[in-house]
């Protein structure tokens, strides 16, 4: 089924075909299912189109590599086919009405396709899909005005030795049990995954960075994955005058923050305002995460925290 021919359904794409999402689905044999060898790549649009494409594309074609996943499509294939889910299915969610008043997610996942072991000895090729979901604003849209709450867990990070960083993929019970740690401790609280030394790594959703007056500090590649909003957040930084570093980072220096900033895909940027259960700096969000998230709302022309909120998206003022 074309674009074309689905266009009262959302659109998903599976192994070079466009078909209705409702109908996507993964076998239970498949490696990506029995296994978690999953690689993902997301993405959010800004009215409908998809932000920093290529810089997504660059580290899915990275994760591919790493994890050994050959896909038949390559990522430029791949991206055009996104592009198109994301368009279709963005005029079906804002159909009359405003394109800025919503957007979407949008995933690119692979697997290494049925696992031989459940399919009579017969591995299969690997497997490719896109699909969109809604942008769920609830669950962080007040946290661009209060902040978040962070806490340390005794759960790790995985080494080195297992998987690299490099790679992002689907493997993330490790994610789960730390956020239900740090539920416990605060309830709404995430998780900070440290190394098993202490170096400071990331959350389950953000890349993690700290202010220290005018400088930003952020764990190098090695410590986290390389966020692309972490470093589309550099760029904007760089340009508004602060001074950006790397360096490893721990729940020490953390805690003794002027800020604290979080960079994700979905929203882009927020600040946490307590560590450990004490503020950081003032328990407010501080100058640096505003002024950056003002870059960024006039950067894409919508103010990113009101889209969140269901209200007014205009960019704000120069």
């Amino acid at each position: 089924m074309s674009a074309a021919e689905a266009t009262r359904d959302e659109l998903a794409w599976l192994e070079g075909i466009f078909i209705p999402q409702a109908s996507l689905a993964i076998p239970v044999g498949d490696a990506g299912f029995v296994s978690g060898v999953t690689v993902t790549e997301q993405f959010r649009t800004f009215r409908g189109k998809l932000f920093l494409p290529e810089d997504h594309g660059r580290r899915l074609a990275g994760s591919l590599a790493l994890v050994g996943i050959d896909s038949p499509w390559c990522v430029e294939e791949l991206l055009a086919a996104a592009a198109e889910v994301a368009a279709h299915n963005h005029r079906l969610a804002t159909h009359g009405q405003d394109p800025a008043t919503t957007d979407l997610g949008l995933v690119i996942f692979a697997t290494p396709g049925d696992l031989a072991a459940q399919h009579g000895g017969q591995a299969g090729s690997p497997r490719v899909a896109i699909h969109t979901f809604p942008l769920a604003y609830s669950m962080w849209a007040a946290a661009y005005d209060t902040g978040v709450a962070l806490r340390t867990v005794a759960v790790t990070q995985v080494p080195e030795t297992c998987w690299s960083l490099d790679a992002k993929v689907r493997s993330r019970l490790h994610y789960h049990l730390a956020d239900r740690a740090a539920h416990a401790r605060e309830p709404g609280a995430r998780a900070v995954l440290r190394h098993a030394d202490g170096r400071i790594s990331e959350t389950s959703t953000a890349n993690v960075a700290i202010v220290r007056g005018d400088t930003i500090l952020t764990p190098p590649r090695g410590d986290a994955l390389g966020g692309v909003s972490l470093a589309h957040t550099k760029q904007l930084a760089t340009e508004l005058g602060y001074a950006w570093h790397e360096q490893s980072l721990t729940a020490a220096e953390c805690a003794d923050a002027d800020e604290i900033l979080l960079t994700s895909t979905p929203s882009c940027i927020l600040p946490a305002t307590r560590f450990d259960g004490a503020p950081v700096g003032s328990g407010m969000p501080g100058g640096v995460y505003r002024s950056i998230l003002d870059a960024w709302s006039r950067e894409v022309g919508l103010d990113i925290a009101a889209q969140a909120r269901g209200g007014v998206v205009v960019p704000p003022s120069p």
